[in-house]
């Protein structure tokens, strides 16, 4: 071939893909720009009338008053919330489909190593943190232990007999209260359930001994006087219980139990709807009526960048891949 007809037609070829490249630009463009045009979904990875099930409607109700789209809260619960986030994983990456999701979100990577879909770091991208806030140790006010010495001793006594519930493997509760087992040299028998209110029944009744939950979840039992608070998680003192000491406090120096919730979409959703998504959550954060609910249910807000989140990300999943390691924690 001609050199001269050679680079013609590569010169064409490369003045082609440029337009093909411009063209899918453009599209992206106009799409998040428009976006959102038609409902979002949000998975949840628990069952409804959980914390995290919560805190998604509550935050999904504001951004279809904001744009004026439907945002359908579709919960997903089973295999410590593995379904849910492989369900997300092989969404299309277009923005409409977001997983809301906790401290498993870090933890299930290194729990479940043969299931390739859920790390943080390669299939998702981060779009906005909602908050953080201690986990609150439980008990049934019938069970003997008052206090978290006293449950210690007991469990020294009868290693194994105490058990723990537990929303599912993978879960905050479930790995703080491994952390805690380790930390203070106790042996407690995991009872995980699909999510945190199948097993307030359970403790309410005291077929399970104890459960470290979260302040939107338990906050309603305490002060209904069902469910008894041990202990926090937090380094001082829970402000919606100023009166329930911390696990330091209590015996177990250097311990910190807290649970964060945030949002994350298929990886490759392009940059500019998940700017959007993450100023709408944000703006939906920020709303007076919102945050006094959150501050209610006992939650820090944390209205991060979806970069802020995904350096957040990152660091959690190596830290608990770290702390599961080392303490030998199992998914069971």
């Amino acid at each position: 071939m001609n050199p001269t007809t050679f680079l013609s037609r590569s010169i064409a070829r490369g003045l082609l893909g440029i337009a093909i490249t411009t063209g899918l630009l453009s599209a992206h463009a106009a799409r998040a720009e428009d976006f959102p045009s038609h409902p979002i979904r949000i998975i949840v990875p628990f069952s409804a009338g959980g914390g995290v099930d919560s805190l998604a409607r509550l935050v999904g109700e504001r951004i279809t008053a904001q744009t004026g789209q439907s945002v359908i809260v579709d919960n997903r619960p089973g295999a410590s919330g593995n379904i849910a986030t492989t369900l997300v994983a092989q969404a299309p990456a277009d923005g409409y489909t977001l997983l809301i999701g906790a401290n498993g979100l870090a933890a299930n990577p290194t729990l479940y190593p043969d299931q390739p879909l859920l790390d943080m770091r390669k299939h998702f991208t981060a779009i906005a943190a909602i908050g953080a806030s201690p986990l609150i140790l439980l008990s049934s006010p019938a069970f003997p232990a008052k206090t978290l010495p006293e449950l210690i001793a007991q469990a020294k006594a009868e290693p194994g007999r105490i058990t723990y519930a537990s929303g599912g493997s993978g879960t905050s509760g479930h790995l703080a209260t491994e952390m805690l087992k380790s930390m203070a040299g106790i042996s407690l028998t995991h009872v995980p359930y699909k999510g945190g209110t199948q097993a307030f029944v359970d403790l309410t009744e005291n077929r399970v001994s104890v459960m470290l939950i979260d302040p939107p979840l338990a906050m309603p039992q305490i002060r209904a006087k069902k469910l008894r608070a041990i202990a926090v998680g937090s380094k001082e003192r829970f402000a919606l219980l100023p009166d329930v000491p911390t696990m330091a406090e209590s015996g177990v120096p250097g311990i910190e139990a807290t649970v964060w919730w945030g949002f994350v979409a298929p990886a490759g959703t392009p940059r500019p709807v998940v700017d959007k998504l993450n100023a709408e959550i944000n703006k939906a954060l920020a709303d007076p009526a919102i945050k006094t609910r959150l501050t209610d249910m006992g939650v820090v807000i944390t209205p991060w960048t979806p970069d802020q989140f995904g350096g957040f990300l990152a660091a959690e999943t190596e830290k608990w891949a770290g702390v599961i390691k080392q303490a030998g924690i199992r998914a069971n």
